[in-house]
């Protein structure tokens, strides 16, 4: 827990068990959960938690650059504990999620810049199938 005190400290947060658990929790299950399931995987054991409470952690974190919050699919908001910069992968077959390490607008971010504009955010989605239903429907 020490490195999560720390983390939230380093960007000005004050220190709660929610955020504790919170980022815990991402950090350990890297499968970019929506916010109903972190709320019901963590209210088992933490039985005061609110949903509320979930939300505003999430977006505290997020404003903090802690965690990546991902709109891939227009009806779900999930979260990545991996703050810095890559794109993401989501299989229209199984739904699953996937980083994507690497940069793939260096180019474009260049010009950008030398334009005069100041990025702060990039967020890079491709969909399509992943290779296990790909591999799934070669075999049907």
């Amino acid at each position: 827990m020490d490195r999560y005190v720390e983390l939230l400290r380093k960007k000005g947060l004050k220190v709660t068990p929610q955020r504790l658990e919170i980022l815990r929790y991402l950090d350990k299950n890297r499968i970019h959960p929506n916010i109903e399931r972190i709320y019901s995987d963590l209210k088992k054991g933490h039985p005061s938690l609110s949903k509320t409470t979930v939300y505003n952690v999430i977006d505290d974190l997020s404003r903090a650059d802690l965690l990546q919050i991902l709109t891939i699919d227009r009806f779900e908001i999930l979260c990545d504990f991996k703050a810095e910069p890559h794109h993401h992968f989501l299989c229209k077959e199984c739904h699953k999620v996937y980083d994507l390490d690497g940069d793939f607008s260096c180019h474009l971010l260049e010009k950008i810049r030398s334009e005069g504009f100041q990025v702060d955010e990039v967020h890079g989605y491709f969909k399509g199938t992943c290779r296990s239903c790909s591999k799934g429907k070669k075999e049907e």
